[in-house]
């Protein structure tokens, strides 16, 4: 049986996995290398009282420009520093204390062999990203971090594909390392993105969106189911905390539980709006603390399917509802 004829989709299909497959070896083949010097790359960065700072030319400076960012948003200050630009007045962003991790494949890029000489007469530990152990650069560091590929996935082995994929793992891996080492949180990580929908669900509290005070509906367990009908309606959140005599909460009642009770009552005789609260509510639900994350109660109601939770104080005294809406304003969900 003859084999079906390669079209020209099947062949894209097939040079995008090769691709893939090429670069995914480069990565995996660091693994065997990962040794004693990439031990002493991480404490040389970790006991850097300094910046570190990163820096390449080319495919390997746009490199260096996200393993730098990488490194300031997990805890490692760290900057990118242009060698082309270096050499014109540049150098002067570069002090004492400083950590240098500079990226070249070949180990020859030209700006980088002209202010090697420059970072370490100031005493900067240098440390060498590269695919050749034999080069300039890597004679001139004091640690090597070797990222060599066996090829690049690009067929004519001119653009940096694999190569680039390998230093951007290994940049991966230092900042990861380090992150660990610090004992760096996801609330450390916040303070870094507070702008951001992650920022968000890590730094603000329940706390911060809750209603307060007059805004949480209430009402005792011995009042009228009427009263607690005009509590959920006139607070707008579609609920009702329920305390006893002394104020402490004994349940909820929301507008599922109103619809539900009102099905059950229909038929009979007595008036269902004579009711007593405490007939109606919900014993025993879901509540959460006001200094947990606001992202923590959008996990409970979702698990739950409920759009409420209630907080309260130590004395188990309602202080504050938080309503699925209000996290919605705060940009948490």
């Amino acid at each position: 049986m003859r084999e079906p004829m390669k079209t020209k989709e099947n062949l894209v299909i097939a040079t995008a996995k090769e691709t893939l497959k090429i670069e995914a070896e480069a990565i995996l083949s660091m693994m065997d290398r990962m040794n004693e010097s990439f031990g002493q790359a991480v404490e040389a960065i970790y006991d850097c009282k300094g910046r570190v700072v990163v820096t390449g030319m080319g495919k390997s400076g746009i490199i260096a420009r996200k393993i730098a960012s990488t490194f300031s948003s997990t805890g490692t200050p760290a900057l990118f520093f242009h060698p082309a630009e270096g050499i014109h007045g540049d150098l002067g962003m570069i002090v004492k204390g400083d950590l240098a991790l500079a990226l070249s494949n070949s180990g020859e890029t030209e700006e980088l062999s002209v202010i090697l000489p420059l970072i370490k007469r100031q005493g900067n530990i240098l440390i060498a990203m590269t695919g050749d152990l034999g080069s300039t650069l890597a004679k001139r560091s004091d640690i090597v971090l070797d990222v060599g590929v066996k090829k690049e996935a690009c067929p004519l082995g001119l653009a940096p594909t694999a190569s680039t994929t390998a230093a951007l793992a290994m940049g991966d891996a230092l900042a990861v390392a380090l992150l660990n080492k610090r004992g760096f949180k996801a609330e450390d990580f916040a303070l870094f993105h507070p702008g951001g929908t992650l920022g968000k669900k890590l730094l603000i509290k329940v706390s911060d969106v809750m209603h307060v005070g007059n805004e949480v509906p209430q009402v005792r367990g011995s009042d009228p189911m009427k009263d607690a009908i005009y509590e959920i309606t006139s607070k707008k959140l579609g609920m009702t905390t329920v305390i006893d005599g002394k104020g402490k909460f004994k349940g909820i009642i929301t507008d599922g539980d109103l619809r539900r009770f009102l099905e059950k009552e229909i038929g009979f005789r007595n008036d269902p709006l004579s009711k007593k609260a405490e007939d109606v509510m919900t014993r025993n639900p879901k509540t959460i603390e006001g200094d947990a994350l606001a992202a923590k109660a959008v996990q409970i109601m979702e698990s739950c399917s409920i759009t409420s939770l209630v907080i309260l104080n130590d004395s188990k005294k309602p202080i504050g509802v938080v309503h699925l809406h209000d996290l919605l304003k705060a940009g948490v969900v």
